[in-house]
């Protein structure tokens, strides 16, 4: 297969009412060929599908979604127009949503009276069959108005099939459908469930009272039950008004995010201000922000200072100055000083459009529990079908009275709903994923969720992650038998420190400036991962390095004083970083990273959560011994090289440690991998390279563990949501064939199923 005709379609299904429409979807689209995955997730309401343009393309996919009855319409990556392609979703979504709620304030009336009407004829039987003293007080005066308020048997029967017809054939559409298309393709959902007994249901009452006597020659009771068509399609479409509502508010930090955006900008154009649409403007433009106003796109300042509100973007409430030459993102607010902007990103490419990208795939993308879900939802609903078949058979057999096996076999139909188990796993991910997102956290798939569930151990990179990355030298010490001089070594140290991107050389290069050092030249530049680096002087044709022990060893030079250097505790704490002249080891700069204010209560936290903390660094063992005594944390990792971080975090988990590792997210990119949940500190500049499952929008401490935290809260909401989903059903499936449940009651009680099961998810949003 082509990778370069790798394709990915993200689009919006319109029609689905159940996890196993999604399933249906899905497994129709995966058969097609050219389809290496699809993805359809009920909650969003969205496919996602990566495909290979050679072989299938975007219409053959809608035609075989259209095939399974549904409708998908293609997410746009630019604007259309003025309100954009996200604005056109929700004109569609209002649109659709006002249909539902004319439908349900039909509905809703008739259904309230024929309940009342049921349960005075429930009253009556039981009456009737049962004498009860209690019973004639509670629905004594109900069962004698009830007959005197309303019309005779006959009319009211007809009227019922009036009100009926209208349930079914227009609010209840959709279940009517349903049941058609499994007649004729052999796929069934949730609503084909509904369909079919509320049509039988009904089809059963019309057939009595249209064709009376071919009826009472069939031997068939004149029994009606316009009333359980009426209140179940009621019942259900007021639950999925109510779920409607829920999972809207589920993904409210999600629209929330698409609509932090600027709509314009004022950019200078010839000398002159001029205001235009954020979409017209290009990477190079210069924008001119005043206070209070919203920055329109990503960029650098060129002009001006002001303090910046960024937490939208990092969920840090306190601002962040920016002078000329820092980096400012779209979406936040500038508050209190004109500034000059030059535009760097555009389009797909701003920090807020990687985080709603970000939090959309997360929302897409689907928990390995999901998985299992899914599975049981694709087989759950021909199962139910077949139980329905088998109860009306018994029953019939056992009664000789087709109306109870009717009854009897609606109520199995419509209490089997698998709307709660679909539901149960993408709402806790969907509001996860957006308190994570409000709170500068980002949950790059679904599955963060579960891998945080058994973890035993978080494992911190030590530069950047638990010190503020911003190493400075402390000290020059020269080695006694060859007497440089402080500044000497300070400039053959700087001298080769100027060509690297290291943060010990940038630290080294920085106090050569602070004591205006004069720089030699180097040639044959070379720089030694986890080592250090080398050179030969230009003018002398000397060789010098810069780096630890094993540089020195590996040059073979003398490593005895070195090692008198590395054992002095007197020098303090720091990198040892050992300068070597002609083949002598001449001196030592110690460099030194300040510790996190947050570190040491971070890591008390997470031992109160139960976790193991290791630290693991490329520093000397008695440097980082002394900073993990000092944050008091239980393993260190020391004299370890960027390339065997990975291996380390294996061994670990060898050890049966599973172990969330939490590093920078651009050098710590394999360990990141490697471990059972990965965290990057990541500017957010780098949210779309970044490993790991976890991004964290600021350099916080705290936020990891909040991350962990909500990881835990979310995937226990989920477990909670499936028991509940599937105890339901296990409970009352059986109910339901031994004739205890009336469908009336089934209806309700499924449409609450699914509604508490979104309602326990948006609880995440209150942790």
């Amino acid at each position: 297969m082509d990778n370069d005709k790798s394709k990915k379609l993200n689009a919006k299904v319109r029609g689905m009412h159940c996890a196993s429409c999604a399933a249906s979807i899905e497994k129709a689209v995966s058969k097609l060929p050219g389809v290496k995955s699809a993805s359809v997730n009920y909650a969003t309401k969205k496919a996602y599908v990566d495909y290979d343009e050679g072989q299938v393309n975007v219409e053959k996919i809608r035609e075989e979604v259209a095939k399974t009855g549904y409708e998908i319409e293609i997410e746009k990556e630019k604007s259309e127009e003025k309100g954009g392609m996200h604005d056109h979703h929700k004109m569609m979504e209002d649109a659709e949503f006002e249909k539902q709620r004319t439908k349900l304030h039909f509905s809703l009336p008739v259904t309230i009276i024929f309940f009342f009407l049921m349960l005075w004829e429930v009253a009556s039987r039981y009456r009737e069959s049962i004498p009860n003293p209690l019973m004639d007080k509670i629905f004594g005066p109900l069962i004698s108005w009830v007959p005197n308020f309303f019309l005779p048997m006959e009319l009211f029967n007809t009227i019922s099939f009036i009100f009926a017809s209208a349930v079914l054939f227009w609010v209840g559409s959709g279940f009517v459908k349903a049941a058609g298309r499994f007649f004729v393709t052999g796929r069934a959902n949730m609503d084909t469930l509904i369909g079919l007994g509320t049509f039988v249901a009904y089809f059963y009452s019309s057939f009595i009272l249209l064709f009376s006597q071919a009826a009472r020659t069939l031997g068939l009771r004149e029994d009606f039950y316009y009333d359980v068509t009426i209140v179940v399609i009621g019942f259900v479409f007021l639950g999925k008004y109510f779920e409607a509502k829920t999972t809207g508010k589920a993904g409210e930090a999600m629209r929330k995010l698409m609509e932090l955006g600027a709509k314009k900008a004022r950019i200078l154009e010839n000398g002159e201000e001029k205001e235009i649409d954020v979409d017209q403007v290009k990477v190079g433009d210069i924008m001119i922000v005043r206070p209070s106003e919203k920055i329109p796109l990503d960029g650098e300042v060129i002009e001006g200072e002001s303090n910046v509100d960024e937490s939208m973007l990092t969920g840090e409430s306190m601002p962040v100055e920016k002078k000329i030459g820092a980096q400012v993102f779209g979406a936040t607010i500038n508050e209190d000083g004109i500034i000059k902007i030059r535009v760097t990103q555009t389009g797909e490419g701003t920090v807020l459009s990687q985080i709603i990208k970000t939090v959309e795939e997360a929302q897409g993308s689907k928990a390995p529990i999901q998985k299992l879900v899914d599975r049981i939802s694709g087989i759950f609903v021909p199962i139910i079908i077949a139980v329905a078949v088998a109860t009306f058979a018994v029953w019939y057999f056992l009664t000789g009275e087709i109306s109870i096996a009717l009854i009897n076999s609606v109520a199995v139909l419509v209490i089997a709903c698998p709307c709660a188990l679909g539901l149960a796993t993408p709402t806790a991910i969907m509001v996860g994923t957006g308190k994570g997102a409000k709170n500068g956290i980002l949950f790059k798939t679904g599955d963060s969720f579960e891998r945080a569930k058994n973890i035993s151990m978080v494992v911190f990179d030590k530069t950047g992650t638990l010190t503020k990355g911003a190493p400075e030298v402390h000290k020059i010490v020269s080695n006694p038998e060859y007497s440089f001089e402080e500044d000497k070594i300070l400039k053959i140290a700087a001298s080769l420190a100027k060509n690297s991107e290291h943060p010990l050389s940038k630290a080294v290069h920085e106090k050569s400036i602070q004591k205006n050092i004069q720089l030699a030249d180097f040639e044959n530049f070379k720089e030694i991962k986890g080592h250090g680096l080398s050179a030969v002087c230009a003018t002398h044709k000397t060789d010098v390095l810069m780096g630890n022990k094993k540089l020195l060893a590996e040059n073979s030079l003398d490593t005895s004083w070195a090692d008198k250097t590395l054992e002095d505790e007197t020098l303090g704490v720091g990198t040892r970083l050992f300068i070597g002249h002609g083949g002598k080891v001449v001196g030592v700069l110690i460099v030194a990273d300040e510790v996190r204010d947050e570190s040491k209560k971070i890591i008390a936290d997470l031992k109160l959560m139960g976790l193991k903390v290791a630290m693991i660094t490329g520093d000397n063992k008695n440097t980082a011994e002394f900073i993990a005594k000092e944050l008091e944390i239980d393993k260190v990792l020391a004299e370890v090289l960027p390339s065997e971080k990975s291996d380390e975090i294996k061994r670990l988990q060898e050890e049966g440690e599973k172990v969330v590792f939490v590093g920078d997210g651009i050098n710590d990119a394999p360990s990141l991998v490697q471990a059972d949940l990965g965290i990057a500190m990541g500017s957010a500049t780098d949210i779309a390279k970044e490993a790991g499952q976890i991004i964290l929008m600021q350099n916080n401490l705290e936020k990891v563990v909040r991350a962990i935290q909500l990881s835990k809260i979310t995937f226990r909401t989920i477990k909670q949501n499936l028991f509940w989903a599937f105890i339901y059903n296990v409970v009352a499936i059986p109910l339901a064939v031994v004739g205890l449940l009336n469908p009336v009651i089934a209806a309700a009680a499924m449409a609450m199923s699914s509604v508490s099961v979104v309602a326990n998810s948006l609880r995440i949003y209150r942790r």
